[in-house]
């Protein structure tokens, strides 16, 4: 997995951001989701290094990117922080303005993103998510079941770092259940999301980033939820998958951004490992228009 990509360990003041790179086209990032790292993009990493200068990074608090302490209120974590730290990361890089494209966590930092530094993104893909403040104001016993862990992971510490890390590996694997086929997950790729959530750090800076999201983020949302992204916005969903049977995702993100296309595939929420080759398809597509 990413043979042909750099690596390294972008300094950007706060602590390090682990980063893998290829390609020499127009710059896009690629941020994962939960509980995964930047290896979630391994099986289309390198085609769209062809066409892209791909940067794929671990958020803070995920795989070996840096782990600091979440503060009173795990402000921390909130997306605006890790926002701020891709910039940082593609500032470092020469790339004042770049393409994002967002899985679940990474999704929300990317809408984070595009709301404090509209100047930097010009495009951005978000993968099967809603916003952060709209799926918390509409939550009811299906999305409650499907989405337990959001719950969970808000409890105080040390409650569910200490369930987690019992046995991380059955948890890991027990929410990738929910992918449409065991087999979308390589053996390798399963076991480094298994590797980085057996150090204790990682479970809590995750729980963190939760906690971050249930708090701190949705004061955030609150003062920007009549703030429109202007730049143009492609949304990708899991069809038969909790978003799209609960929402009509296209109304839902035209409500928060001003240009906006997509659609459902047939796939689990885990889009690039799920369906790649229509991931990579749609993503090709969308930011080389």
């Amino acid at each position: 997995m990413f043979e042909n990509f750099s690596q390294s360990d972008i300094d950007i003041g706060a602590g390090t951001i682990r980063t893998f790179t290829a390609g020499d086209g127009p710059p896009l990032l690629l941020l994962h989701g939960y509980p995964q790292s930047h290896v979630m993009w391994h099986k289309i990493a390198a085609r769209l290094a062809e066409d892209f200068t791909v940067v794929a990074t671990d958020l803070r608090g995920y795989g070996d990117s840096f782990k600091p302490d979440g503060g009173d209120d795990h402000s921390a974590y909130s997306f605006r922080a890790m926002a701020a730290d891709q910039v940082a990361v593609m500032q470092s890089m020469g790339h004042d303005e770049f393409f994002v494209a967002g899985h679940d966590r990474g999704a929300r930092v990317s809408h984070r993103m595009a709301l404090d530094h509209p100047g930097a993104v010009k495009a951005m893909a978000l993968l099967d998510i809603v916003p952060t403040l709209t799926l918390y104001r509409n939550i009811n016993q299906t999305l409650a079941t499907g989405y337990f862990h959001w719950f969970f992971l808000i409890q105080r510490f040390d409650f569910p770092e200490r369930l987690i890390g019992a046995d991380p590996e059955y948890y890991v694997r027990r929410i990738g259940a929910a992918a449409k086929s065991v087999d979308c997950f390589t053996g390798d790729a399963m076991a480094e999301y298994i590797r980085c959530f057996s150090d204790p750090a990682t479970i809590h800076a995750t729980c963190e980033d939760y906690r971050a999201a249930a708090g701190i983020d949705l004061v955030h949302d609150e003062a920007d939820q009549d703030r429109k992204v202007g730049c143009p916005t492609l949304v990708l969903w899991s069809a038969p998958g909790l978003m799209g049977q609960n929402f009509d995702m296209l109304d839902v993100w035209r409500e928060k951004c001003a240009d906006v296309r997509g659609r459902g595939l047939d796939s689990s929420h885990f889009l690039p490992e799920d369906a790649p080759g229509e991931t990579h398809q749609e993503l090709k597509a969308f930011f080389k228009t």
